[in-house]
């Protein structure tokens, strides 16, 4: 399966349903699970990891963008699907052609839903995102409960949730977290004592639903906990979760250099005894980031091996003194497992001055996706339904 290929992320399905089935029994069956699946599930794959997410227990699914929706429609996947992010009005066709959700925070979008809506003889759940500290997308507070009223007047939509989005709930003080907390419950009482019936009221992102269950609601959205990644550098996961991606590559060519060699670009290494090193195929340009030049190590023979010189678009050179027997097609690990060694995405992205969610949503097209399921490698195609 992986003749030709250098470079490939294994991701392990098995990990990603462990982690679902972890928070649904942290949370409860009281308690909805939206699987995060944005940005191509973090860059583990859109479409195989929500089919696994849904089949392990999450109820629905959330992306940024309208078009991520599409994609999960196409591949076959019916749960529902929260457009967390801006729609432009003129995105209100896709939305209802493929039965997304939109969140909403102007009467222009609601108004060219609710016109699509009739037009194809479909009632939309729609959510309204509030702005309780982020100040990002969403509607102030204070604006809440007269937007619901006017959009509550157009056909063809219905108002299905409220949501708000913590700032700060992977810091070890929970302050301000609690504080919005407070404000969203204001909010969504108030729109309640106007009339209105919301049934999914959520906040929860990773953070917040491993630390504090008074903001559980009706809904989590865990994310980059599903993937096995820690939600903060502050504190540990406060169960246990495992990691799904490993990044490999392969040896593609072994060599000694002379003292005095300079290595790649800039020279900004240069030897200072004969030294053998190994040339690893990976590159920023399927977003290993350059920022690791000097810095990062990968894996070989369950070794460690030290980058020396800068990272290019397409490759970068390793000291492999002391590894024997390196040869050339031998395995590299750049982020995973290999034999009792390991290296962490958090140990990368610290490398690198970023966070862990940087270093699996950076991984390019190129970087082949291979999926493992019950210790097999499955081909994506197997994992989803076709569509009808």
């Amino acid at each position: 399966m992986l003749e030709g290929i250098v470079t490939w992320a294994e991701v392990d399905l098995d990990a990603i349903a462990f982690n679902v089935r972890a928070f649904k029994h942290h949370v409860g069956e009281r308690v909805e699970l939206f699987a995060v699946v944005k940005a191509n599930a973090y860059g583990h794959g859109a479409v195989p990891v929500a089919s696994v997410a849904l089949a392990a227990g999450a109820t629905r699914l959330a992306v940024h963008r309208a078009i991520e929706g599409v994609e999960l429609r196409r591949a076959g996947i019916a749960a529902p699907i929260l457009v967390l992010g801006y729609t432009p009005p003129s995105g209100a066709a896709m939305i209802v052609q493929h039965d997304l959700t939109p969140s909403l925070i102007t009467r222009e979008f609601a108004q060219a839903v609710s016109a699509e809506a009739v037009r194809a003889g479909k009632v939309v759940p729609l959510h309204v995102k509030v702005d309780t500290g982020m100040s990002r997308y969403g509607l102030m507070p204070g604006e809440v409960v007269d937007f619901c009223r006017a959009v509550s007047a157009l056909p063809g939509i219905r108002l299905e949730g409220l949501f708000t989005h913590f700032a700060t709930a992977d810091s070890a003080d929970l302050t301000n977290t609690l504080w919005q907390l407070d404000m969203f419950r204001r909010v969504t009482t108030a729109v309640k004592d106007a009339g209105f019936h919301i049934s999914l009221c959520h906040s929860a992102n990773s953070a917040a639903t491993m630390r504090l269950t008074e903001v559980h609601l009706d809904a989590v959205r865990p994310g980059i906990a599903l993937y096995g990644l820690a939600p903060s550098d502050e504190w540990p996961p406060t169960f246990e979760i495992h990691p799904a991606l490993a990044l490999k590559s392969r040896v593609s060519r072994v060599r000694v250099l002379p003292p005095g060699a300079g290595i790649s670009y800039g020279r900004t290494f240069v030897t200072e005894r004969e030294t053998p090193v190994a040339l690893i195929p990976v590159g920023y340009g399927d977003g290993y980031h350059r920022a690791l030049s000097n810095k990062g190590s990968v894996l070989i023979h369950g070794r460690r091996a030290p980058i020396r010189g800068c990272v290019c678009m397409d490759q970068f050179v390793v000291d492999v003194t002391g590894i024997e027997g390196v040869r050339q097609d031998d395995e590299v690990v750049i982020v995973g497992w290999q034999g009792e060694s390991e290296i962490r995405a958090e140990e990368v992205a610290h490398l690198a001055g970023t966070i862990n969610y940087e270093v699996t949503t950076s991984l390019l097209p190129r970087v082949v996706r291979v999926y493992k399921c019950h210790d097999q490698v499955t081909s994506v195609a197997s994992l989803v339904k076709s569509p009808d």
